[in-house]
Formats: C-alpha cells, sequence, structure tokens
C-alpha cells in the first residue's frame, strides 16, 4: 500500500521528507505535496520527517481523509506537479496554517 499526503499539508509544504525518499516518490504543486502511489515502496522513511503529521499509509487514513488517496493520485499525473527530491523551506506563512484543519477549500491546482 502507497503512503498518502493529506490536508495538514495544505498551505505548509514542509519538504523534510522528499530528501529520505529511496524512490524520488514526491512532486510538487503550489501549496502541497503529494506521492506518486505506483512509485512507492511502502518504505514508511518519509512519515517521521512530516512535522505535521501529514503522510499515512493508505490502510491507516483516518475515514475524514480517504479522499486523499485519489487527490495524490491525481494530482501525481498532472503534469504541472514536478518532481522534488531536495528539502525547500516551507510556505512564508506556514506557521499560522500548521494547525488549522480542512484545509481542502485552499488546494491550489497549478
Amino acid at each position: 500500500m502507497p503512503f498518502v499526503v493529506t490536508d495538514s499539508c495544505i498551505q505548509c509544504k514542509y519538504t523534510d521528507c522528499v530528501e529520505v525518499c529511496p524512490m524520488d516518490c514526491f512532486r510538487q504543486g503550489p501549496n502541497f505535496l503529494v506521492i506518486v502511489p505506483d512509485n512507492c515502496i511502502d518504505c514508511s522513511m518519509c512519515v517521521p520527517e512530516c512535522p505535521v503529521g501529514a503522510i499515512y499509509n493508505e490502510i491507516d487514513l483516518p475515514p475524514e481523509q480517504r479522499h486523499f488517496i485519489e487527490i495524490n493520485a491525481r494530482l501525481a499525473a498532472h503534469p504541472e506537479w514536478t518532481p522534488i527530491t531536495r528539502s525547500q523551506a516551507p510556505l512564508a506563512d506556514h506557521e499560522n496554517w500548521r494547525t488549522v484543519a480542512n484545509k481542502l477549500e485552499f488546494l491550489k491546482l497549478a
């Protein structure tokens, strides 16, 4: 089962997780990261690196976050979402967003 990036990443976009991914599975959009499900080898190395707990194994996703399985798959295939393999600074106002819940409406596709 692949790992999935969820709601907590939106508007924060911490990238500590991308440096430990042995398969370079992460793609980035303007304010969110996703994992390419077909490339993920289920190693879980990214999970402890996320400072906001946004990454879950697909089978462990809370019910209210299950829609992120489809979101990760769809956005990972989006041509404007590019691979990311090196850590970058989080978004400028990440501290204001890190404890906000239900941020899907703020997800930017391009």
